[in-house]
């Protein structure tokens, strides 16, 4: 009798917890790294994040700030973390380095269909084209993507040999001001803005974006640890769906974004940040390629061209293949990531 009693009752009690604890019990989690600190672009994972559009799918996802493509890479290769973002000539390089590891992240989504890389002077130094850089001392740390894809650059445009100078990053704009460089590399929309950050006018920088000068490498994709995403492949599909829907959201009103990423670190310059989010937008995201491919989407003629350009100019262990790479499949429909249709408000 007493057994059927506490039958009854744990079938009660059960029966009375919440729809809503039923729902997180149910979350798959994902930890995802990022490549960077928490600026501008962040604002396209801390807001679906943030408006639960990861829980409407399921998800129970932690972003956290990252200190470049390589070590997101790495982290997301070892299982620490199951998602991140990266640049893709730094996968490739992974892969193509590492042909016997057991795990090899991949690329799930396109989100930088243009590489943000560029060469960035005073023009008070003269340089006003590629060609001028021969023999010139640029600046960059060493794992930077610019510096990194340099070779490319240079091939494409018949650029004599240059000298390099190595510092942290946080040190690259300030050697640029203070007349040590003539030139650095850098992500477009970061070393521009912390160039007017160190009081110089935007209009006495000369810039020479790599997409604009014959280098038409992919940037940052979403990529994914092998093993997460054969144990949970609609996880990922929701991901990506979630993304989608949080980038119409960040295009259409940048600022609100912005907001967000403040909640996530006071410190930040909120009107800064606002502005490079902008030009991540413009200049890597919203690309003519990027419209004629669809977000998200990567061809895969020009895939394979990078992969051996990124072969030969990183001197890599072992060529790429760009299919083991990139991994179709997982992307929302096109229609849910139509992001280029949407009215950014003024």
């Amino acid at each position: 009798m007493l057994g059927l009693v506490g039958s009854l009752v744990g079938g009660l009690v059960g029966s009375l917890v919440p729809d809503t604890a039923r729902a997180q019990a149910a979350e798959t989690p994902v930890k995802f790294q990022l490549d960077w600190r928490f600026e501008g672009p962040s604002a396209f994972f801390l807001l679906p994040a943030a408006q639960g559009l990861f829980k409407a799918e399921k998800l129970d996802v932690s972003i956290d700030a990252g200190n470049g493509s390589a070590n997101a890479i790495n982290r997301v290769a070892s299982g620490t973390y199951d998602m991140g973002f990266a640049d893709m000539a730094a996968l490739m390089e992974f892969h193509a380095n590492n042909p016997g590891a057991p795990s090899r992240p991949v690329a799930v989504m396109m989100v930088y269909n243009a590489t943000p890389a560029a060469v960035l002077s005073l023009k008070k130094t003269g340089i006003a084209g590629p060609k001028d850089l021969a023999g010139r001392k640029l600046g960059a740390p060493v794992f930077d993507a610019g510096r990194r894809a340099f070779p490319i650059y240079a091939k494409a445009n018949g650029i004599g040999p240059v000298n390099w100078v190595s510092m942290d990053p946080p040190l690259r704009e300030t050697l640029l001001v203070r007349g040590d460089v003539d030139a650095i590399t850098g992500f477009y929309f970061t070393s521009l803005l912390n160039l007017e950050a160190r009081g110089v006018k935007a209009e006495d920088v000369a810039v020479q974006l790599y997409p604009q000068h014959g280098v038409k490498l992919y940037g940052n994709a979403i990529i994914v640890n092998e093993a997460f995403l054969k144990k949970n492949p609609e996880a990922v599909k929701g991901f990506l769906r979630a993304f989608a829907k949080g980038a119409k959201q960040v295009i259409a009103d940048p600022k609100a974004a912005i907001g967000l990423v403040k909640a996530r670190d006071g410190i930040i310059h909120a009107e800064l940040e606002e502005r490079r989010l902008k030009l991540a937008i413009d200049f890597a995201v919203a690309t003519p390629d990027a419209r004629a491919e669809g977000f998200g989407e990567v061809r895969l003629p020009r895939l394979a061209l990078m992969a051996s350009q990124v072969a030969d100019a990183y001197a890599t262990k072992t060529r790429i293949n760009p299919e083991a790479v990139w991994i179709p499949g997982y992307l929302p429909a096109p229609a849910e990531r139509d992001i280029f249709s949407v009215k950014a408000r003024k």
